[in-house]
């Protein structure tokens, strides 16, 4: 167990956290410190799947054992090492136990130091990289001999990154005996080696793995849903590179020229060059049409305008109105700088600001003073919306404060909708240790591989309420088809060559389990003898059954919305080879009426026979969802139109019986209480009872009945037993149970 005292709770670990944190306790008591063997071994855990709070047991383990005398651990980024060492003290017992180092020199002292106090120590690599450096300045020789002779333990958290570089060497050379584990969600293998190494030449063997797809089977990430966007089509972009090859200023040249058509039907066939680069058996590449496509097709403005025009005419749905946010990874800081001033341009009212390094390179002329100027047009903008004044050597403090507003942290953790972002631009920053359950979209005009893709797809996947938040959704513009190959490789090498259920399903197949649950839940009404579902059945296992199939369906109904569902689109197949379309077979009537019904399964009302104990589980965000003011509409015209006919001298009784069936129909959608209200009305105006008012609506005219009736109840109920009339309505507004009835001695004060 650790107590989380930000969270202000106990977590336990999961079983794969308290196996890997064994694993690197187990290999530090039995190290020998004196063999110059450095390879502690590496941890493979998925982001997102607490790797923190593992280390964070390793190494509180290791220090309570007195196996090693100092344990720290590297961050490759200052802002990661602050809010490491927050959620480290958090995870403490006392914050104290984990100590900070604001420089070099405090990081020495700490090294050197003998109080237990000091045994777990948070740092940057960069820093530790530098004591070798101020050896011969700040340090004696004998303060580094004391650092030398203590058993370290090196922990290097996301050890994916720049550990592959000079600084990780350096510690090395200067700490010889120390032992060495990294902590990783995408190790370096021999596909995707740097600088000839992998994971495990760095830190020794895989001592455990939870992948991607063990977090998102276990339901501890969220899965993601990849979607391709073609800015070109690919037969325009196939025609351009035919021509090209085949130096043809045109179709009809290509083709009229025996040398130029033979080029150019080669690049126009798909099975002689495909869209994207494929690997052939023997190792070599075949080479494919987006390979020929120079980058500047993708840094036009023509490009760009649509890039940014496909986010915002789909904006209010991807992010769920305005709930969630989205990180947009662009290829340089000028084409980022580029795509600002055209989100500005196309959605003003878009909060959206860029985060990118800051180095003002003087040298490299226009392109620096670009760079500058966009900058300050981004902070003053900043501003504008925040009041929050940060300048361009604040910059770091600008990124804190642009990544705690994404996460909703600290200061942020209550905002209003005028204080939250919308839409962070980059290019490198933030596509990895940056952790937000309220980030749900990642769109990409950037080629990714392996390690950096499934980095940056997992900005997306922290959790969130289910209904609103099913999966991470991607979205990428350049180079798609390469793009799509990538991806296909990275999630082969990081699922452990397990990839099924990594992405979710599209959308025909999410309306296709939307047309399965529906059939199951009208088999469930039909099997009671309610055809119209205007009511639900009595029996209280039919009632279960008919909660699980509508969850089941509208987890598929809100993962279809966020892919583009609505209740008139056609859905094409998924296959690709096919042109058939798959029919909706629930209408947006139904599946209100189906809705209503799900209401009323939390609040059963009084004239229903069911038992009034719900005994099986309710979803409150679907109990709160509103039903469509269409199905009002629908009534009322089916009742006007019924009032003319009942006024008509010469109509049969035939076709006025079917016009108050229609208008019967249309009462589904209500509840079981509204449409008892309904039918008394209609019985008055039949028999010349009720007062019809002109321009007052239906549903307007069941209102006043249901109040109308309340009203009279309670007065009858007041008078007969002599009550306090304002303490009988406050107990009935309190839907009370037979459990719940005498709760703050209410109903004894009634008596």
């Amino acid at each position: 167990k650790v107590a989380d005292d930000a969270e202000g709770i106990l977590k336990v670990m999961r079983s794969y956290q308290y196996y890997a944190a064994n694993k690197i306790s187990d290999r530090v008591s039995k190290n020998n410190w004196t063999s110059g063997n450095q390879l502690g071994g590496y941890v493979w855990h998925t982001t997102g799947s607490g790797k923190t709070m593992t280390s964070f047991k390793s190494a509180q383990l290791i220090a309570n054992s007195k196996d090693a005398d100092k344990v720290v651990f590297l961050m490759d980024r200052i802002e990661l090492g602050v809010q490491s060492l927050k959620e480290y003290r958090a995870f403490a017992d006392n914050a104290d136990d984990v100590q900070e180092t604001e420089d070099t020199m405090v990081l020495i002292s700490k090294l050197k130091s003998t109080n237990p106090k000091d045994t777990l120590i948070v740092s940057s690599i960069q820093k530790m990289s530098n004591i070798k450096k101020d050896a011969t300045v700040n340090m004696r020789a004998k303060d580094l001999e004391e650092m030398q002779s203590k058993r370290l333990v090196f922990i290097v958290d996301e050890c994916h990154r720049s550990t592959f570089g000079e600084m990780l060497s350096t510690i090395k050379e200067t700490f010889p005996n120390a032992l060495f584990f990294g902590f990783t969600g995408t190790p370096v293998f021999n596909e995707n080696e740097k600088v000839m190494s992998t994971t495990a030449d760095i830190f020794g063997d895989e001592l455990h793995r939870y992948s991607i797809a063990d977090g998102i089977r276990d339901k501890n990430v969220l899965g993601f849903d990849p979607t391709m966007v073609l800015v070109y089509k690919d037969k325009d972009i196939r025609k351009e590179v035919a021509l090209y090859k085949s130096k043809a200023a045109s179709v009809e040249e290509a083709v009229s020229d025996p040398e130029k058509s033979k080029v150019y039907y080669h690049y126009m066939s798909e099975s002689e060059v495909p869209m994207a680069d494929e690997k052939n058996e023997n190792g070599t590449v075949k080479k494919g049409i987006e390979s020929f496509v120079p980058k500047e097709q993708y840094e036009t403005d023509e490009y760009q305008y649509a890039v940014v025009d496909d986010i915002v005419d789909n904006w209010l749905t991807m992010s769920r109105n305005k709930k969630f946010h989205a990180i947009f990874a662009t290829s340089s800081i000028p084409e980022a700088i580029r795509y600002y001033k055209k989100f500005k341009e196309r959605m003003p009212e878009l909060k959206v600001t860029c985060l990118f390094d800051p180095t003002i390179d003087n040298e490299s002329g226009q392109t620096s003073l670009e760079k500058e100027d966009g900058i300050k047009e981004m902070l003053e903008d900043y501003f504008d919306l925040y009041e929050q004044r940060f300048d361009i050597g604040g910059y770091a403090s600008f990124k804190k404060d642009v990544s705690a507003r994404l996460a909703h942290k600290r200061p942020y953790e209550r905002m209003k909708d005028s204080q939250t972002l919308d839409l962070l631009i980059v290019v490198n920053q933030m596509l990895t240790g940056f952790d937000s359950k309220w980030i749900n979209t990642l769109y990409i005009d950037k080629k990714l591989e392996y390690q950096n893709l499934i980095q940056a797809f997992s900005r997306t996947n922290r959790l969130y309420d289910v209904n609103e938040k099913p999966f991470g959704s991607i979205k990428y513009y350049r180079y798609p088809h390469t793009m799509k190959q990538n991806i296909e490789n990275a999630v082969k090498l990081y699922s452990g060559d397990r990839p099924a259920g990594l992405f979710v399903d599209h959308l025909p197949k999410n309306v296709d389990h939307m047309n399965l649950k529906f059939k199951d839940m009208l088999d469930v009404f039909k099997s009671y003898g309610i055809d119209n579902l205007d009511h639900l059945p009595e029996d209280e296992t039919a009632r279960a059954k008919f909660a699980k199939l509508f969850r089941e369906f509208s987890n598929y109904y809100q993962a279809a919305q966020i892919q583009g569902f609505n209740w008139d689109k056609v859905i094409d197949s998924d296959d690709e080879e096919s042109d058939d379309v798959i029919v909706v077979l629930p209408s947006e009537e139904e599946y209100n009426i189906l809705l209503q019904r799900y209401k009323e399964l939390k609040n059963p009302s009084s004239s229903d026979k069911g038992n009034n104990e719900v005994t099986f589980s309710i979803d409150p965000y679907l109990v709160e969802i509103e039903t469509g003011v269409i199905d009002y509409k629908y009534m009322n015209a089916r009742f006007e139109k019924w009032l003319k006919a009942l006024n008509q001298k010469d109509i049969s009784e035939e076709e006025l019986s079917q016009t108050l069936e229609q208008l019967h129909n249309s009462f589904a959608f209500l509840s079981q209480e509204d449409q008892k209200m309904a039918n008394l009305f209609l019985h008055d105006v039949q028999t010349g009872d009720a007062e019809l008012v002109e321009g007052t609506t239906f549903q307007e005219y069941i209102y006043q009945y249901s109040n109308d009736l309340k009203r009279n109840q309670l007065r009858r109920l007041a008078k007969y037993f002599g009550l306090d009339i304002k303490l009988l309505k406050d107990i009935m507004e309190a839907n009370v149970t037979s459990e719940h009835i005498n709760e703050y001695g209410r109903f004894d004060s009634l008596k």
